[in-house]
């Protein structure tokens, strides 16, 4: 057996432990997220400070005269739909980004690693470039707004990149035609 000593005792004392999961072994939502999501709601709020309209929300309460009151549970359910709802948004960053992630590849961006040379397809890349500019057609309007400003900064960049290559594509062919003759 291998002995302690002091400052082996002192770095695992100094380890601490957080639960940062939204629930409960129970199956309730924690106090602290429920807390959280009340702050942000507020500053929301006051952010957004919307204009009333005629049969809107009141100006003293926020709530429709004659609404009733949020239940208690509904904020929970409130809290658990933004924690989905944030969900479907990195789903999409990551098919945005594997799509871009095998554009860049064929566009020379990366290095095959068995040969170590960057591996060029204009045709592939420009298949991969349809493909997210035809995702950014399909989707428009329902995006969040940070989502919708990721595809079409991909995009943009990957065109960029594309141009650039075969441009140097189309030259490197004129150069090889002029040696062969």
């Amino acid at each position: 057996m291998r002995g302690f000593t002091l400052a082996d005792e002192k770095h695992e004392e100094s380890f601490k432990v957080i639960d940062r999961r939204p629930f409960t072994a129970e199956g309730e939502v924690r106090k602290e997220i429920v807390e959280q999501e009340k702050r942000e709601q507020e500053a929301a709020a006051v952010l957004r400070k919307p204009t009333p309209a005629p049969g809107g929300p009141s100006p003293d309460g926020g709530r429709p005269a004659g609404g009733s009151a949020t239940a208690p549970g509904s904020q929970a359910q409130a809290g658990a739909g933004q924690t989905e709802a944030a969900e479907p948004s990195r789903n999409f960053q990551l098919l945005v980004d594997f799509l871009a992630r095998n554009a860049a590849l064929l566009l020379g961006g990366y290095a095959d690693p068995r040969t170590g040379q960057a591996l060029l397809d204009i045709e592939g890349a420009h298949e991969m470039i349809d493909m997210l500019d035809a995702l950014s057609e399909k989707t428009r309007g329902n995006l969040a707004p940070e989502d919708e400003r990721l595809l079409l900064d991909v995009i943009g960049s990957l065109k960029l990149t594309y141009l650039e290559m075969s441009k140097h594509a189309a030259q490197a062919m004129k150069e090889k035609a002029k040696a062969r003759s």
